[in-house]
């Protein structure tokens, strides 16, 4: 170390030497801090902060449905060409004022697995679907409502299936299903056999005329029109049965 020199005592120099060193040292170190400070700030946000997951909202959509083939109307329950193929069914409705086309036939066809045919060659019931259609979604007080029960064999070898009156039914019960107000086999006199043999695939269907009224089995009560209000059906094919569809019935358009 350079002794000082100068015209003051040397405790002088000595003071002003660490007045200054320790200056120096408080600059090194708030530099090296700043240092630290900016590299530790400008790190990648990305392995700092947690990323958000993202969501994606599906808007619903409603299936395409074609509409059912025409058949026969008259009475209760009317009897409508029977045919094969795989064509789609009707529109099926539901009871609110856009309505929106529903295909539970698919959905019950899907989470059923076929089963063995027997010997007999008949379809069992697991290897079936049945899907019910009306003709349109809303009808006027007074109309017969037209039902098509499209029958379907879901398996996957050909069987021989009764698809006549005398195997189905249509039945119309209140919205919420707890009151049953008509079914096509109390007053009809159709008990028809139609056995049919079905590939795979292959579809039958069949029309269902109601007069729009109550009944009761064996048709013993009087029958009522029935009120407006909304309403839900179902098809059956023996122990088959299709999912509900709903409908309206509105009052009908006065005269001006």
């Amino acid at each position: 170390m350079i002794e000082p020199h100068g015209p003051l005592p040397p405790e002088v120099y000595w003071r002003r030497r660490v007045v200054a060193g320790v200056g120096a040292l408080a600059v090194v170190g708030l530099v090296v801090g700043l240092i630290i400070w900016t590299t530790s700030g400008s790190g990648d946000p990305k392995q700092t902060a947690a990323t958000p997951s993202t969501s994606q909202t599906v808007a619903p959509t409603s299936p395409i449905s074609a509409a059912p083939a025409p058949g026969n109307t008259g009475g209760d329950q009317g009897g409508g060409g029977n045919g094969g193929g795989n064509g789609n069914g009707g529109a099926t409705t539901t009871a609110s004022s856009t309505s929106a086309a529903t295909t539970p036939g698919q959905t019950q066809a899907a989470a059923t697995t076929p089963a063995p045919v027997p010997a007999s060659g008949l379809c069992p019931d697991q290897n079936i679907s049945v899907v019910l259609y009306t003709d349109k979604p809303t009808y006027k007080v007074g109309d017969q409502p037209q039902f098509t029960i499209v029958t379907t064999n879901a398996g996957l070898t050909a069987c021989t299936r009764d698809v006549g009156k005398a195997a189905q039914n249509v039945v119309v019960r209140t919205l919420d299903g707890t009151r049953t107000l008509w079914s096509a086999r109390d007053c009809s006199p159709l008990q028809t056999v139609n056995n049919q043999l079905l590939q795979p695939a292959q579809q039958v269907r069949d029309t269902v005329t109601w007069s729009g009224t109550t009944s009761s089995p064996g048709c013993k009560t009087p029958r009522v029109q029935i009120p407006i209000g909304a309403y839900q059906a179902t098809g059956k094919i023996g122990e088959r049965e299709s999912a509900p569809i709903t409908f309206n019935v509105v009052a009908p358009a006065q005269e001006p």
